[in-house]
């Protein structure tokens, strides 16, 4: 889901975490009582709460019951309107399909970002994008908080468009070999697609 979202026009970063429980620094080795989580930063001037819901719930069985608390099919919410937009998204979805939805809709009280090694996965496949990108953002944090670096991934992870990456193609900060080798995984002739 990390590389969904962060193709999105509107999406500035997206970061993997552990989200809505609450055990203290939560970690891949002891997760408590945290459900593993996508968090997405958008601009709401570009890219509605209810386009990113859509998302969500076209991009998991909503009706099937998750057998682990670490796997849980949730929305979490950071405020009331969010609440209020989740909630009349499911319902309309449990209408649209005739059956319940299991996904739950849950407050935020907390997320903690996941280790390293989580974060922008598919993207880390490309070995030699990630050499080049690492180049540019020295300081791991600063790479996965980077809007440009969120749809890379989305790219390299066969999300977005020909027609967006050509838009968003002088913005990625990529030399002329990285953007050859991302307009190629995205028009279906990389490794990753």
């Amino acid at each position: 889901m990390d590389a969904q979202f962060g193709a999105i026009e509107g999406v500035i970063r997206t970061r993997v975490g552990y989200a809505g429980g609450q055990t203290e620094n939560p970690d891949y080795g002891n997760i408590g009582d945290h459900t593993e989580a996508v968090q997405v930063d958008f601009d709401p001037e570009k890219i509605a709460y209810a386009t990113l819901l859509a998302v969500f719930w076209e991009s998991h069985r909503p009706d099937s019951r998750s057998w682990k608390r670490q796997y849980l099919n949730a929305v979490f919410y950071d405020d009331a309107r969010q609440e209020r937009e989740a909630l009349a998204s499911r319902a309309a979805l449990e209408k649209k399909l005739g059956r319940g939805v299991r996904t739950e809709v849950l407050p935020l009280r907390s997320f903690t970002r996941a280790e390293d090694y989580h974060q922008k996965y598919i993207l880390k496949r490309a070995s030699d994008l990630m050499r080049e990108l690492t180049r540019i953002y020295p300081n791991h944090t600063d790479l996965v908080d980077s809007t440009a670096v969120a749809r890379l991934n989305g790219y390299v992870g066969g999300h977005g468009s020909p027609e967006q990456f050509a838009r968003e193609i002088e913005t990625l900060g990529l030399s002329p070999e990285g953007r050859k080798k991302v307009e190629n995984m995205v028009r279906g002739k990389g490794p990753f697609n």
